[in-house]
């Protein structure tokens, strides 16, 4: 099984040797040993954007040199791409571009292109890979948990433990979950001074009513957060003091890097989600997000 950097350099690399040759999803699943449906979740968790969608607009720009740089009648161009059909072809370029094949020809138009997708270093975590940030704005949810205080030269060992503990054992006794698969670690009340912070292993519920003794909840609000995505070859208990240092430490060069233009509220709150449910036995994905705002 490929360590999910090189899988996914790999795939980028077998869709651009492939555009002549009617690549798909399914036979580049089939060619690393993944299920479709996993390949696409995979590409789409990483890329921000379907491997279909992907594939289809790198044909697209692919066919451009033909078009402008040879001269092939429309029809061969189509079938050359994989299209089968001239006005399939037709169709789907004037999403993507905006403008008939026969159109550019004519008139030179400049046109907006899919550029391919590639992986540089700052994406490698060893043999995993780490995408962001990004900026999203998350609304409002709630959580119910267990709460642990913290010291922050143990958080990177002791959240995975309390993590772990909560999903195996707690979880189920919080009945309103709305996403029950989907585990969110939450840290608050971070106290700088006294060198501590609050971690919470929650899921997310309706609301904050009937909490159960033992429990605690939290808000949080609609807010512009900076998004960061992990992919992993093992299973999410696994997620250990090694794997989290060096998560922290690429967030860490980001904060430094745009502290000149926004500010990040990681020393007052942030929290990790996993899709409990996307894990198929090869790849856990995990997404870690903090509150931005912009300097003005």
């Amino acid at each position: 099984m490929f360590k999910p950097y090189e899988l996914l350099e790999n795939v980028l690399i077998d869709i651009e040797h492939g555009l002549k040759e009617n690549i798909n999803a399914y036979n580049i699943a089939r060619k690393y040993g993944l299920s479709e449906t996993h390949l696409r979740r995979l590409f789409s968790f990483s890329f921000n954007q379907t491997i279909s969608g992907y594939i289809r607009s790198r044909t697209l720009t692919a066919s451009l040199i033909d078009l402008l740089e040879t001269d092939s009648n429309v029809l061969d161009i189509a079938i050359d791409y994989g299209f089968g059909y001239e006005q399939t072809y037709i169709r789907s370029f004037k999403r993507e571009f905006g403008i008939t094949p026969g159109n550019l020809r004519k008139t030179g138009q400049v046109v907006k292109i899919k550029p391919s997708l590639r992986l540089f270093d700052e994406n490698k975590l060893g043999d995993s890979a780490f995408f962001g940030p990004e900026f999203v704005m998350f609304p409002q949810f709630h959580i119910i948990g267990k709460s642990h205080k913290i010291p922050f030269e143990k958080s990177l060992e002791m959240a995975p433990i309390a993590g772990r503990q909560f999903w195996q054992n707690d979880r189920a006794h919080i009945k309103n979950a709305v996403n029950p698969n989907v585990y969110i670690g939450f840290t608050r009340n971070i106290n700088l001074e006294k060198s501590h912070s609050e971690y919470i292993p929650s899921v997310q519920v309706k609301n904050l009513k009937n909490i159960a003794e033992g429990y605690t909840g939290h808000t949080f609000e609609t807010s512009m957060c900076a998004r960061f995505r992990y992919i992993g070859q093992h299973h999410y208990y696994d997620i250990n003091r090694e794997t989290a240092e060096k998560m922290y430490n690429a967030i860490f060069q980001f904060t430094q890097n745009v502290k000149d233009k926004y500010i990040l509220s990681n020393d007052k709150v942030y929290f990790e989600r996993i899709d409990t449910g996307l894990y198929d036995g090869n790849y856990c994905q995990m997404e870690w997000f903090t509150p931005i705002t912009e300097k003005k």
